[in-house]
């Protein structure tokens, strides 16, 4: 999930966003419609399956994007992820033209039922392939669900996840559902422990081996030279491990960005081009051009911004919904797409606080698109 404080790699990434980001939230343009759904499943309990609609409003039926999220080494964080953390990736993919359904799995953030993470019966570490199968099931009921949307082509489908999402993309495509046309999967893995360890390594070569054997959707898959998660050396043994049983994909081992490139997918200006060609070879460009972009909401800035601070209040006007902003007289920090304002106002007084060091005050001046004076 998103939570900012003055650094520079925020900055980048705030640059690339407002460079890049096609539309805002639904109070900005009409056109676009961004809708949290449920998507109810049996093994998910009351709770269904929480999930995201983004998409222009246009006439006729559209194809889909289904995109889904990694998961954080602690177990908090996984227990808050929220569909809105990929509304900037969902946004990028509507203004294609395409229904962008952003999936959040069993046993995260608010939906119900177990996570997807079991573990092999002699050891204590995750099982991959039986945990990715598992996490596949639920992209194949969010396909069908979408399947039953008036505004959705399903016989057009692209899947798109990250870190554990993208190793779940890859077994759903293990699988060829009717209607997945190609799959993408950024930082795909599962089992990091810490920076460069991941000591089921040989159980997740293997399993991206077994998916290889019947998976046969074109397939994308993207690491970066300084992910720390999934390193070069041991994403280049997935890749020759899916290829020698048959799997099809193109294999791109992006620069390096930021700290850890692990966080690639949230550089949206750094993967565009390379997923719009992939897009393009298979056919699935749904619009002759891509609809214009638009301005953010307009709302004045917190007065005393520095340049930097201003450029990041941009961003954070497009992001996800449940969002705080904090400033103190020099300093500034904010957090966005958390599943309550009371979260978001504390983790941005949090980051703000930790930016100055204790030594100024910091205070929220802004929820959601809403000035707070004090």
């Amino acid at each position: 999930m998103y939570h900012f404080a003055v650094r520079s790699q925020w900055r980048c990434f705030v640059l690339g966003l407002l460079a890049l980001l096609a539309a805002a939230p639904s109070g900005h343009a009409q056109r676009y419609v961004e809708r949290e759904v449920r998507i109810p499943w049996v093994q998910a309990g009351v709770n269904g399956l929480d999930a995201l609609l983004v998409y222009v409003d246009l006439p006729g039926k559209h194809p889909l994007a289904l995109l889904t999220h990694g998961s954080s080494r602690d177990p908090q964080e996984q227990a808050r992820i929220t569909p809105w953390q990929e509304l900037p990736q969902a946004l990028w993919f509507a203004r294609r033209g395409f229904v962008a359904l952003v999936l959040v799995r069993r046993g995260y953030g608010t939906s119900g039922g177990e996570k997807d993470m079991h573990r092999c019966p002699r050891c204590m570490e995750i099982d991959p392939g039986e945990s990715a199968q598992n996490a596949a099931q639920d992209l194949r009921l969010a396909i069908d669900y979408a399947r039953g949307l008036p505004q959705v082509d399903a016989m057009h489908t692209v899947a798109v996840g990250v870190s554990t999402g993208g190793l779940a993309t890859v077994a759903l495509t293990a699988t060829n559902p009717p209607g997945l046309m190609a799959g993408i999967n950024f930082a795909g893995g599962t089992g990091s422990r810490a920076d460069h360890d991941v000591p089921n390594a040989g159980e997740l070569i293997g399993a991206y081996r077994d998916f290889g054997r019947t998976a046969r959707v074109p397939m994308l898959w993207i690491y970066a030279e300084n992910d720390k998660y999934f390193w070069p050396e041991l994403a280049q043994k997935f890749d020759e491990a899916f290829r020698s049983k048959g799997g099809v994909n193109q294999f791109v081992l992006a620069p390096a960005i930021g700290a850890d490139g692990h966080s690639l997918f949230r550089h949206v200006d750094a993967w565009s081009a390379t997923v719009d060609g992939f897009l393009k070879a298979q056919n699935l460009e749904p619009l002759p051009e891509l609809l214009p972009e638009i301005k953010p909401a307009n709302v004045p800035p917190p007065a005393g911004l520095s340049e930097t601070g201003l450029e990041a209040f941009q961003g954070y006007l497009f992001l996800g919904s449940h969002r705080a902003f904090a400033k103190s007289e020099h300093f500034f920090g904010f957090s966005v797409a958390r599943m309550t304002v009371d979260e978001a106002k504390q983790n941005a007084l949090e980051r703000c606080q930790q930016s100055a060091q204790k030594k100024e005050s910091c205070t929220v001046v802004y929820i959601d698109d809403t000035p707070i004076h004090p």
